[in-house]
């Protein structure tokens, strides 16, 4: 639909001709102007890099004269590696890779170090912390040292053995007294003959309580060994081998002491010792007791025997005294010490050690347990 006045036939005239003429004069402006944009471009980048340059110059010699470095030392800003600080990557990554495995190969070696080192600082065997123990099943385990106990500090250099029997000197002077505990076991004894070998004091087993039936009985030879030891005149202990299970029992059994010592109370002058062990290779009474209830049996039995004016004394070997009871709630108790050896291990203090059970005495026929006492308790 044509608007009114229109013509479809109308030839073109001079005004489109100068129309088209105008265009071209523009673009080809247009295309000047670009083209000197450009080359002004061009020409403000290498002002901008010439002046960074200038710029990193100023800073060189201002350094230069900031640390006393000579002008002529011919330092640039390239020697300061401003356009090297990141490697391109073809030519650095091996070496950065390098460095980094480097790093970790050096801290996994100190690493290494450090566990083993710290190892060896917590080796049970030679840290001074630890006590070696040998348990009844024949393995080994090694237990703290508790550091509430009192130390053993014997000097073993001043114990000396002479035809099995110890001695044990302070300052030259002999302080120690020499003993043997006796039982039925050993027959019939000679005690004047002990006395006779350097014997100084005995510890006669009293009785005992049955580890099955539970039985309390005096030990067969008891009156018979008092009495020859009275006559001897030997230093006399006892010691009583307990299988109570509890608190009462525990009772029952020192009463049973002090009533059969009543007739020698005036010739006990050394410790009346109690002495609970495991059994082995055989059910006992005591096996379902825990280390809390041997200890409150131990206490109870010792108090017994303190309150009738005796002095009291726990017996054991090593494996006894620091697994099976709590010697921290036995402090007031003097400690006889079981261990074979020449020197004991056992690293809290005692007064009286037995240090064999095969040893060889006149007055007693086949093995004699020997024992020595670092406190004269006839002295009390």
């Amino acid at each position: 639909m044509k608007l009114p006045g229109e013509d479809e036939n109308r030839p073109m005239g001079a005004s489109v001709v100068n129309m088209t003429i105008g265009i071209f004069i523009f673009m080809l402006l247009l295309l000047y102007v670009i083209l000197k944009i450009n080359k002004n471009d061009n020409r403000g980048s290498e002002y901008v890099r010439n002046a960074m340059q200038q710029q990193q110059q100023d800073t060189v010699e201002e350094i230069t004269k900031d640390t006393g470095l000579e002008s002529s030392s011919g330092l640039r800003a390239e020697d300061l590696g401003f356009w090297d600080m990141y490697p391109e990557k073809d030519e650095d990554t091996d070496k950065v890779e390098t460095v980094t495995s480097n790093k970790e190969s050096d801290d996994k070696k100190w690493l290494e170090d450090f566990k083993v080192e710290e190892t060896v600082q917590e080796d049970p065997a030679t840290d001074g912390k630890h006590t070696l123990v040998k348990l009844p099943d024949g393995t080994e385990e090694w237990v703290l040292i508790s550091p509430y106990l009192k130390k053993s500090a014997y000097d073993f250099s001043n114990l000396t053995e002479t035809a099995g029997l110890k001695k044990y000197t302070e300052g030259g002077k002999k302080i120690s007294q020499i003993g043997v505990d006796i039982s039925k076991h050993n027959g019939t004894v000679n005690f004047e003959r002990l006395k006779s070998d350097g014997i100084d004091y005995v510890m006669i087993r009293l009785g005992a309580r049955g580890y099955s039936t539970g039985q309390i009985s005096l030990d067969d030879n008891f009156v018979e060994n008092m009495d020859a030891a009275v006559k001897a005149e030997l230093n006399i202990g006892v010691y009583f081998y307990s299988q109570a299970i509890n608190q009462e029992e525990a009772i029952q059994e020192a009463y049973f002491v002090i009533q059969n010592l009543e007739p020698y109370r005036a010739h006990i002058n050394f410790p009346v010792a109690f002495y609970m062990e495991n059994i082995t290779n055989d059910k006992a009474r005591i096996d379902g007791l825990s280390r809390s209830d041997k200890t409150l049996i131990t206490a109870t039995f010792l108090e017994a025997i303190k309150a009738a004016g005796y002095i009291p004394m726990v017996y054991g070997n090593k494996e006894w005294l620091i697994k099976n009871v709590d010697l921290t709630k036995l402090q007031n108790y003097d400690v006889w010490l079981s261990q074979d050896g020449d020197t004991p291990d056992y690293p809290y203090l005692y007064t009286m050690w037995q240090y064999t059970t095969t040893g060889n005495v006149n007055g007693i026929t086949g093995d004699a347990s020997i024992n020595i006492c670092f406190v004269n308790y006839s002295d009390r």
